[in-house]
């Protein structure tokens, strides 16, 4: 059995995977990650303190990090593991500064992504070698399985197909594969929580976070002005001929393929089909004209070996997306073309291509401006 340290987020999955670890023989560390925002750091206590009593709405939703901060607390101390609490505002500020400047941009982010790249499988990697850790592990629901004639493990889909989070998972280094654990990931949501019933964890019921971790309120304009000030990003809503067809308020308030709250109405349905950010212009058009068959995308990174130069797979834009046959193909400089068969809808610059082998993980790379 291995030392472990485990990100604790103070939600049902990570305190199952606490639970699992120990049944497993695993010394187990918990760590929960502040993000250092003002709130939190008003409401948080010394790492040995005692819990902050959380009487404000806000508080009881946990818009800053504490009320989860004290789920995860209770639950390391049910089941008697360590348990640290440290900032990693840096970390966070990177995530944030990133975030808005994808949307400033015209693009659009995924902090998701990023926040797993440089701090869960990043800060969290380095923390552990620092206590003298052999593994790290989360709560997400992907598995890693041995692979014929491959020295490492690779990244499946979790068992649950409808939570499955390998999609957030591609920018993984692959020398830390062999490292990792996901405890829940052989299980379906259900039967983890049934687990945290039977064990009695206070987090059994808790539901799922469904925002951005540093914008509770979901308002993504208004997370950009208080984070960089008033943006001067009005313009206009023109058709893909060029023809102005309405005023926005900012272009950051959009993204590719969103169809609700344009402002304008049509006889037929329009959606977003490019951002001009030099120009502040958004252009719309219709679903044919939002299709793509081909897109190219940066940065890839390879959790197979030895990657053949083109091949047949399937291929997600986004979380939800369902995944699509196409063809991919190696290009210089750690770049990707990837053609559907069909068209596919919503190609959004600035969000993950994740390309699979049946549910293996085979590369990502990030959509790049066609």
């Amino acid at each position: 059995m291995a030392r472990v340290v485990l990100a604790m987020s103070g939600g049902v999955d990570s305190s199952a995977s606490a639970l699992l670890l120990r049944q497993q023989g695993h010394e187990v560390t918990g760590l929960f990650m502040r993000s250092g925002t003002t709130a939190e750091t008003a409401c948080a206590t010394s790492l040995d303190g005692a819990l902050p009593v959380l009487p404000t709405k806000a508080h009881k939703q946990g818009c800053c990090g504490v009320s989860d901060a004290a789920d995860a607390r209770r639950v390391a101390d049910a089941l008697d593991i360590p348990f640290h609490a440290l900032n990693f505002d840096d970390g966070f500020g990177k995530i944030q500064e990133y975030f808005a400047d994808e949307y400033l941009a015209g693009r659009t982010p995924n902090p998701c992504v990023m926040c797993n790249i440089w701090l869960k499988f990043g800060k969290l990697w380095d923390f552990a070698r620092q206590i003298g850790a052999e593994k790290i592990a989360t709560g997400h629901y992907a598995q890693l399985l041995p692979v014929a004639k491959e020295p490492r493990p690779g990244l499946f889909r979790g068992r649950d197909q409808h939570k499955d989070q390998s999609y957030v998972l591609f920018g993984v280094e692959p020398r830390l594969l062999e490292h990792i654990l996901f405890p829940v990931g052989g299980y379906t949501k259900e039967e983890i929580r049934e687990l945290a019933r039977e064990a009695g964890l206070r987090t059994a019921e808790k539901p799922d976070s469904q925002e951005i971790c540093f914008i509770p309120d979901n308002d993504y304009s208004a997370f950009i002005d208080r984070f960089r000030g008033p943006q001067d990003t009005a313009g206009e809503l023109v058709d893909t001929a060029g023809n102005v067809v309405g005023q926005h308020a900012g272009y950051q308030n959009f993204t590719i393929g969103q169809r609700r709250g344009l402002g304008v109405t049509f006889g037929e349905p329009r959606f977003v089909v490019r951002i001009e950010p030099e120009s502040r212009r958004v252009v719309i058009g219709t679903k044919d004209e939002l299709g793509r068959d081909e897109l190219f995308a940066s940065d890839a990174n390879w959790l197979i070996p030895h990657p053949p130069s083109e091949f047949r797979a399937t291929a997600q834009i986004r979380y939800q997306h369902t995944p699509a046959p196409c063809t991919v193909r190696q290009l210089p400089e750690q770049q990707l073309a990837v053609r559907f068969d069909e068209p596919q809808f919503g190609v959004a610059p600035g969000q993950a291509v994740v390309v699979y082998d049946g549910d293996r993980v085979v590369c990502g790379g990030w959509i790049m401006n066609q």
